[in-house]
C-alpha cells in the first residue's frame, strides 16, 4: 500500500466539509505503519468517497512480485449502499458483483431463470455456448481482474478461501460499525423445516447441552452429505433439485465449521444453542439416539463474537483495512468484538461541518414503549404523530416504528384518526417498493418504517421530519443477549441501541445546507441518552444538548389534511424555528392529486425476518 497517492486517488473534483483533513488523517495513520485504521465519519460526510481514495492506495500489478497481494476490496453490509455505489458516477472504477441469484440467464428459454439454477448448474457436463457474455460470469471476471472489486459483506464473506477472490492488499469495509453482528448472524446455524431439505424425515432429539449439538451436527452433516451424493448422482436437475444440492453443501459446511471450532481448544468462540419445541412430525430413528428419546424441535447454532470466522472470512483476506463508520462509538470494544489488538490499530476522527440548529432533536416522549406499556403509550405517540402532521402539513415525514406489530397498530390508529390518506406501510416483502413509491411522490405523505435506521438517504425534500417510536433495544430474549447481560456487558447493549439511534438521526440531514427534525417519542430514549453518554461523539451530544419539547398545534385530524393548523408549531424544520422559513406555498388536500400505489398492511408472515432474532422485528 502507498498511502502517499490518497489525494490524487480521492475521486471528486474538489473537497467539501471535512474531507481534506480527513484523507491527511488516514494518510498519516497508515504511515505510522498500522494496518487497520478505524474512520469514525458523520452521516452525510462523503464516506464512500473516502473509501475509494483509500482502495486506491493499493499496490498495483506493475510494483508488485508475482507472489504479493494487489489490488483491493470495497465490502458493505448494506445492498443499498452498494446500489449507491453502482450508481455513483465518480465511483464508475469500482467493479460491482453480485451474487448469483441477482442475475438472469441469457439463454433464450431462460431468460427469467436466475444464474443459480441456469442449465449450466442443473446439468452434468453443461457446455454453455455464451458463458463468454453471461452477466454474472462476465461481472465476475472484471472485479477479479480490476484494481478495486466492490461487493456486500455477504458475498465477500462467501468467497473467503475462492481461487476467482483471493487475497488482496488493501480492504475497506463501508458501514462497518455492525460487523461483529453481521458476522454472527452469517455465521448462525438454523436446522429447521426453511433450511434442512429433508427435515420431516428426521427424528431430532432434545439437545440439553453443547457437547450433544455437535454430536447431533456430525450426524446431520453426514445424512446431508448421502443426500447430496444421491442427488449428485443424477445427470440433469430440476431447479428444485438444484437448490436442494446448493442447501445441503452449505449445510455441511456450515455444520463441520461448527464441530471443528467447537472442539478447537484455541478457538475463541462461545457457542449457544436455542431450541424450538418439537411438532411431532418427525419419525426416523436417529443415530444420536432411539426412538424413545424425547423428540426435539428445530435447532438454532449461535456463535458469540466470532473471531476465528472474522480471521478467516475477512482479516486474512487483505494486508490493510480501513472500516468507516459515523457509529464506531468505542474502539476498544469495537476491537475485542472483531477480533482485533486496540495497540495495533488506529482511530480516525471525522470532524462534523452540519450546523447544529439544522439538525434538532424534540422531545415528544408520550411514555415508556416497553411490551407491558405499549398499549398505553402507543395511542399518545399516534396522535401525536397526527400533531407532527399538522406542524408539517407539506412536509413528508419518516416513522421509524421499530417493529410490525407497533407499525401495523400505528396504521390503525391514524386511520381510525381519519388521517389515512396521508399515511404508507410496508411489508417484509414490499420495502424496496413502498420506499421508492413514497419517495418518488411530491405529496407530503408519512412513511410508517421497520427498520430503516441505516443505509437510508432523504436529502432535501424527501423528507424533512421524522419520529422515532421506540428505543432500539436489542430483543432480551435472543439468547446472545441474554447471555452478554448475564456477563453484565450493559454499556455494550446501551452502546448498540445508541448506535442504531444515531444512525436513524442522520437519515434526513445529509449536507451542510440540509435541514430535517427528529422526535423522540418514547421516554426510554431519554433514559438511554443519559446511561451511554460517555460513548456519545461530541457532535450529537451537542444535538442531544440542545434538544427542546416544541410547542405542538392541539390535536386536530382535520388539519393534518388540509393544509395544517397556525396554532403552535410550523411548517419548516430549519434551525428548529417555528417560523415557514421556507416560504413554501401549502396546498389543501382537496388540490393535491393522490395517485399512489401503497400497501396498507403488513402481511404477518410466519416466516421470520433473516435478523429477527436480534432486531426484534415482531415485536
Amino acid at each position: 500500500m502507498n498511502p502517499e497517492r490518497i489525494f490524487e486517488e480521492f475521486p471528486a473534483p474538489s473537497y467539501r466539509g471535512a474531507q481534506k483533513q480527513a484523507l491527511r488523517d488516514i494518510q498519516d495513520a497508515f504511515a505510522a505503519g498500522n494496518d487497520v485504521v478505524l474512520v469514525r465519519a458523520p452521516t452525510g460526510s462523503g464516506k464512500s468517497l473516502l473509501a475509494r481514495a483509500v482502495a486506491g492506495c493499493a499496490r498495483n500489478v506493475d510494483d508488485a512480485d508475482p507472489s504479493d497481494a494487489t489490488g483491493a476490496y470495497y465490502t458493505t453490509p448494506q445492498v443499498s449502499q452498494l446500489d449507491d455505489v453502482a450508481a455513483d458516477d465518480l465511483l464508475a472504477d469500482l467493479n460491482v458483483i453480485r451474487g448469483k441469484s441477482n442475475y438472469s440467464c441469457i439463454l433464450p428459454d431462460e431468460r427469467d431463470t436466475p444464474v443459480n439454477q441456469a442449465p449450466c448448474v442443473r446439468e452434468r457436463g453443461y457446455d454453455c455456448s455464451v458463458k463468454h457474455r453471461c452477466p454474472y460470469f462476465s461481472d465476475r471476471a472484471i472485479a477479479s481482474n480490476r484494481d478495486i472489486a466492490a461487493m456486500t459483506l455477504a458475498y465477500f464473506m462467501q468467497t473467503a478461501g475462492s481461487e476467482v477472490f483471493r487475497k488482496r492488499d488493501v480492504v475497506v469495509v463501508d458501514e462497518a460499525h455492525g460487523l461483529a453482528e453481521w458476522a454472527e448472524m452469517y455465521a448462525t446455524i438454523q436446522l429447521g423445516p426453511r433450511t434442512v431439505p429433508f427435515w420431516d424425515e428426521l427424528r431430532v432429539p432434545e439437545i440439553d447441552d453443547l457437547d450433544r449439538a455437535v454430536r447431533y451436527a456430525e450426524n446431520l452433516q453426514q445424512k446431508c452429505t448421502r443426500r447430496k451424493d444421491e442427488v449428485l448422482s443424477q445427470d440433469s436437475l430440476t431447479p428444485a433439485e438444484v437448490r436442494e444440492r446448493d442447501r445441503l453443501q452449505e449445510l455441511i459446511g456450515e455444520l463441520d465449521w461448527f464441530v471443528s471450532d467447537y472442539r478447537d481448544p484455541q478457538s475463541p468462540t462461545t457457542w449457544l444453542v436455542d431450541q424450538s419445541e418439537s411438532s411431532g412430525s418427525g419419525t426416523s430413528s436417529d443415530a444420536d439416539g432411539d426412538a424413545d428419546d424425547p423428540a426435539g424441535g428445530p435447532l438454532t447454532i449461535k456463535p458469540m463474537n466470532p473471531e476465528k470466522y472474522l480471521q478467516h472470512t475477512v482479516w486474512d483476506r487483505g494486508n490493510r483495512f480501513a472500516l468507516l463508520s459515523a457509529t464506531i462509538l468505542n474502539k476498544a470494544a469495537f476491537c475485542r468484538q472483531v477480533g482485533l489488538t486496540p495497540e495495533n490499530v488506529a482511530l480516525v476522527d471525522v470532524e462534523h461541518t452540519f450546523p447544529v440548529e439544522n439538525r434538532p432533536l424534540y422531545d415528544v416522549s408520550q411514555g415508556k414503549m416497553t411490551y407491558e406499556q405499549r398499549d398505553e403509550t402507543t395511542p399518545k405517540i399516534a396522535r401525536t404523530i397526527v400533531r407532527l402532521m399538522q406542524r408539517h402539513p407539506d412536509e413528508k415525514g419518516l416513522v421509524h416504528a421499530h417493529s410490525y406489530d407497533i407499525q401495523e397498530r400505528l396504521a390503525d390508529l391514524l386511520s381510525d384518526f381519519g388521517v389515512g390518506d396521508r399515511v404508507r406501510t410496508h411489508d417484509r416483502d414490499g420495502r424496496d417498493a413502498a420506499l421508492d413509491g413514497w419517495k418518488a411522490s411530491d405529496d407530503p405523505d408519512v412513511f410508517l418504517s421497520v427498520k430503516m435506521e441505516e443505509a437510508l438517504d432523504l436529502k432535501g425534500d424527501l423528507c424533512r421530519w421524522q419520529v422515532l417510536c421506540k428505543a432500539p433495544f436489542l430483543n432480551t430474549g435472543d439468547s446472545r443477549v441474554a447471555h452478554r447481560l448475564e456477563e453484565g456487558q450493559w454499556a455494550w447493549y446501551y452502546r448498540t441501541a445508541l448506535r442504531t439511534v444515531i444512525q436513524a438521526c442522520g437519515r434526513v440531514v445529509r449536507a451542510p445546507d440540509d435541514h430535517g427534525a427528529t422526535y423522540l417519542a418514547d421516554s426510554s430514549l431519554l433514559d438511554l441518552f443519559d446511561r451511554a453518554r460517555t460513548d456519545m461523539p461530541d457532535w450529537f451530544e451537542a444535538q442531544v444538548d440542545r434538544m427542546t419539547r416544541p410547542d405542538l398545534p392541539d390535536f386536530r385530524p382535520a388539519a393534518a389534511l388540509d393544509g395544517g393548523d397556525s396554532s403552535g408549531g410550523a411548517s419548516s424544520t430549519r434551525g428548529g424555528g417555528t417560523g415557514d422559513a421556507g416560504g413554501s406555498e401549502r396546498r389543501t388536500r382537496t388540490d393535491r392529486s393522490r395517485t399512489r400505489s401503497r400497501s396498507r398492511r403488513s402481511s404477518r408472515s410466519s416466516d421470520s425476518s433473516p435478523v429477527a432474532d436480534v432486531w426484534d422485528t415482531d415485536g
